[in-house]
Order: structure tokens, then C-alpha cells, then sequence
């Protein structure tokens, strides 16, 4: 999705669905997708036939697969795929279902190269096809998996490793490709090229998915959901996906959309003020601010699983919602910022699979009370920060670093007291203040601190001391699919660490988180 202008409506939608093995690769082929403005659909790997029928998909992607092994005893999709004639792509372990499917003969248990490298195109069309201005210096792959030793009949060989290996392969009378390696991966060279080959030129899609189309469809369908004596209440948290909803609501129904934002105390330093000041100026319906803090921590004493905290903290927001929306007289939805990569880790959905269960989608009560409304349940995050900027909002909500819908709750390794909060606020508050006047915020795209739940000895004073332990955590990525750990400059790290030490009573020792995503995610829990 790229910022720029559409022509007419918001029309028809072209749509390709990614049938997902396992591991973080089908999510990162989706990123991609997206990003060639094409509008994709991650579905589990066995989703039949006829329901994948049903989105009427101009092609299908197979991507991910099992850590180990490969097509012969591993996970399967419903063979009519194959058959369907609707153009495909088998990535990696899809290319050798490819192949199975069709007759060919695979070696599933042989990685077939580490690593990247060049590849020697045989077929360019329509995979490898350079285009004017559009040509990539050559083509490489990384993240091979598997190898098929014959392709199948009617199939012709579109590339080779420099060892002779068949890298990719195609069908081009039934539309049918695969590729040993994943074209998503940035150390893919030509790897976005090759997928809008497929997407343009296989598939036939045109390319748009824009933020100025998503609003206008969005503004639309509320306005279409909404009737017209009816009102709404938005869970407005003040982060980018929650500010985008409400700005959304209020183009499309006005003074009829009642946003209520809840101070449930674990909010970063200084944060439930500045979100009142903003929305209160900016929005056409009522705003409430609501003191919540008490209640919440009342609700958390003793809870330490982070599962059950992320839980109670998603039903307290809705049991809040429901009592001050009962105070406004009748209100029929709720809207909130859910976005896809939320839906996808929380396991919605046949075969999915909990990574970790968000507030505004594992949490929810069975008896809402409120039919739902979520109109960012398809984008990423960073195709949230393009519609926020469609929209005109200022930098400092557009640039806002992500921040869990669970907030300080989950940076909390443990029981989370007003006490605890404290140490992990200041904390926060002091690495924030220095990544900034260092210049480097706009360069991560989250850092923040945790409280790790382990005591380590020290010396204050003079005297020994026994206290908490603050990690630090600064990542880079750029769409939270995958990310790095970020390089800090060390005399960076130097000053938090002893203004850490230095000004908050009771801290004893601050510690750098240098694990990527994956295997890691980028919060602790």
C-alpha cells in the first residue's frame, strides 16, 4: 500500500490468499504482497477448497512450512488446488507440494543450498522477466527449503542454482509455479520483482490497494453498518491504530461516534494527558476520559501468567465500556484498533495457532454487549501509519512508536503493583528521553524498558544493595514481522543505564536484550 491517490470508488477488491505452514514466512510473504498494493488473505494451510473458492482469490500462494522435513510427511492442502485453475505459487516447502501434486519427485529431508545465491535464469518469462526501470540486477535467493529432483510433467525448469539444483519451475499453460527459495526475504535479490511478476502478469491484479481507496471503502462500509439513528462508542487508547478508528468513525458518522479513552494506569509517563488535550480538539463527538486505575490494578493483584493478564486487562476494557455507554443511553457498536498481525498471533480462526493473545481479541468477553467494529482488521502496521497520513494526522501520532493495547502491563515480568509500575514508567520515561535528544527515534521502531522480575545485587550508597533489574529493548524492523536488534550507540546506553540506576530508589542493575525477532518477539510477554 503506497500513499498515494486512487481514481473513483472503492470498487470490487482483487484478492490473493496465502495458505500459511507454519513459521513466520507466510506473514512476511504477505507484508510483501501488501506492499506491491495488493490486497492478500493469510488462511491455515488446510482450508478446503471450496471455502477458499468462496473469496474467488485471483491466484494463491503456499508458503511456510515445518522446521524440519518437507513434503512427504509433512502437511498437505486440499489437492483440488492443483486442479483449480487458478493461478499459483509454491514457495519452498509449497514449491514441493508443487511438485508432488503433479507427478514430480522431490527430496524433502535435503535443504537444497544455506544461505543465498546467484541464480542462472533459464526461462525469464514470466518469473524473471525484466521489465524497463524495473529490471533487477540479476536474481539471487535465500531461504531455500527442500529440493526437487524432477520436475513434474508439463513443467519446465525456469531456473538453476549455480550448482545445477532446479530453483524455480513453472507450468504456464495452467498457471502453476513454485521457487525453492522465499522472494520475501530482503537478502532475496530481484525477490519483489519476481512476486510482482506473478501478482501483474499471472494473476492479472492491478494494483490497488491504496490508503485514499481503504478510507473511502472504510468510510463507506461504517456508513453501510451504522444505520442512522444509531451510535457507536470507540475504545480509544491513543496509539495509531485506535486514533486512526476514531478518525475514521468521525468522517464517516460524525457526532454519533462517542469516544471514550480509559486510564488504566499503565499508560507511559505523561501519556493519558497529552491523548485527552489531542482528541478533545480534534474530534466532532463527545470525548470521556475515564480514571480507571484503581479498578485495574485491583483486578491484576496477584495475577503473574502473562496470558491471564493480557485476558483481564482486554475484559476490564470492555467492562468499562459497557458502564459508561449504559451512562450515554442506547449505543449499538464498538469499535476498536484491531489489526491484522493481532488477529494472526491470537490464533483466530481454523488452525491457527496462539502466539500471544491480544487484548482487543482474546480478551473479549462471550457477552459483548456491542455488535463490533473494526475497520483496520486488515492492515499491517505500517499500512496504518499510510491511512493515518491519507488522513492528516500530525507526526506525533503518525510516528508514534507501537505501544501493546495491555500497555506497561506486559513490560511487567510478574504481579503488577502501583509500585512495580512506577520503577518501569520512570524507566521508560528516562530511555525515551535520551533516544530522543540523541536523534535516533525516528530510526527504531520500538524501545522501551522492562521490569524483568529477577532481584540482583548491587551497590548504593556505599552499601550493598538487593534490588530490581531493568532491561532495555530498542529494535529495528519495518512492519514488526521480523525485526533487529538495535545497535546503540554505547555511551547512549551509558547514560540511561546510570540516570536509571542514579534516579529511580531500588533499581540495582539495567540490562541490553540483544535477541531478534525471531526467535524472540519484540515484547517480553
Amino acid at each position: 500500500m503506497k500513499a498515494e491517490q486512487s481514481s473513483g470508488g472503492a470498487g470490487p477488491r482483487e484478492k490473493i490468499i496465502i495458505l500459511d505452514f507454519g513459521g513466520p514466512e507466510g506473514m512476511l510473504v504477505a507484508r510483501r504482497v501488501r506492499e506491491a498494493q495488493v490486497y492478500c488473505e493469510l488462511l491455515p494451510f488446510n482450508t478446503s477448497w471450496a471455502e477458499i473458492r468462496r473469496h474467488q482469490p485471483r491466484g494463491i500462494i503456499l508458503a511456510g512450512g515445518p522446521g524440519r522435513g518437507g513434503a512427504g510427511a509433512g502437511p498437505r492442502c486440499d489437492p483440488q488446488l492443483f486442479k483449480a485453475q487458478v493461478p499459483l505459487l509454491g514457495i519452498g516447502y509449497g514449491m514441493q507440494l508443487l511438485a508432488l501434486e503433479r507427478g514430480g519427485e522431490v527430496e524433502p529431508d535435503r535443504l537444497l543450498k544455506e544461505g543465498g545465491g546467484p541464480l542462472k535464469i533459464e526461462e525469464p518469462e514470466p518469473l524473471f522477466q525484466e521489465q524497463e526501470g524495473a529490471a533487477p540486477d540479476g536474481f539471487s535467493g535465500a531461504g531455500w527449503r527442500g529440493l526437487v529432483k524432477r520436475v513434474p510433467p508439463g513443467f519446465k525448469v525456469l531456473a538453476r542454482t549455480e550448482e545445477g539444483a532446479v530453483a524455480a519451475m513453472g507450468h504456464p499453460r495452467d498457471r502453476l509455479y513454485g521457487i525453492a527459495f522465499n522472494p520475501a526475504f530482503p537478502e532475496s535479490r530481484g525477490g519483489m520483482h519476481l512476486l510482482k511478476r506473478f501478482l501483474y502478469d499471472v494473476c492479472g491484479c492491478s494494483a490497488d490497494w491504496t490508503p485514499r481507496r481503504f478510507i473511502d471503502a472504510a468510510v463507506e462500509q461504517i456508513r453501510q453498518t451504522v444505520g442512522p439513528a444509531e451510535r457507536v462508542v470507540c475504545g480509544l487508547s491513543g496509539g495509531i491504530d485506535s486514533s486512526v478508528v476514531a478518525c475514521l468513525l468521525d468522517q464517516a458518522i460524525g457526532e454519533r461516534c462517542v469516544s471514550i479513552f480509559v486510564d488504566h494506569g499503565l499508560l507511559r509517563k505523561g501519556e493519558g494527558e497529552e491523548v485527552s488535550r489531542f482528541f478533545r480538539e480534534r474530534l466532532r463527538g463527545p470525548f470521556i476520559a475515564v480514571d480507571a486505575r484503581k479498578r485495574f490494578l485491583e483486578r491484576l493483584k496477584g495475577v503473574t501468567d502473562p496470558e491471564a493478564k493480557r485476558k483481564i486487562i482486554g475484559t476490564e476494557f470492555i467492562n468499562v465500556f459497557e458502564e459508561e455507554a449504559r451512562k450515554l443511553g442506547e449505543i449499538a457498536y464498538l469499535a476498536q484498533g484491531t489489526i491484522y498481525p493481532d488477529v494472526i498471533e491470537s490464533g483466530v480462526g481454523p488452525g491457527g495457532t496462539v502466539i500471544k493473545s491480544h487484548h482487543n481479541v482474546g480478551g473479549l468477553p462471550e457477552k459483548l454487549g456491542f455488535k463490533l467494529i473494526e475497520p483496520l482488521r486488515e492492515l499491517f502496521k505500517d499500512e496504518v501509519r499510510l491511512v493515518a497520513r491519507e488522513l492528516g494526522l500530525p507526526d506525533r501520532i503518525t510516528n508514534r512508536q507501537p505501544f501493546p493495547g495491555p500497555g506497561l502491563g506486559v513490560r511487567i515480568i510478574g504481579e503488577i503493583t502501583a509500585e512495580r509500575l512506577e520503577l518501569v514508567r520512570e524507566a521508560d520515561a528516562i530511555l525515551r528521553e535520551e533516544v530522543e535528544q540523541a536523534g535516533l527515534a525516528g530510526d527504531l521502531w520500538q524501545f522501551f524498558a522492562v521490569l524483568i522480575g529477577v532481584n540482583a545485587v548491587g551497590v548504593k550508597e556505599e552499601r550493598r544493595h538487593y534490588g530490581p533489574v531493568i532491561c532495555l529493548r530498542a529494535v529495528t524492523s519495518t512492519d514488526a514481522m521480523t525485526a533487529a536488534w538495535a545497535r546503540l550507540p554505547y555511551d547512549l546506553l551509558d547514560r540511561v543505564s546510570r540516570r536509571i540506576t542514579g534516579e529511580i530508589p531500588g533499581i540495582s542493575r539495567v540490562v541490553y536484550d540483544i535477541t531478534a525477532k525471531p526467535p524472540g518477539t519484540i515484547e517480553w510477554e
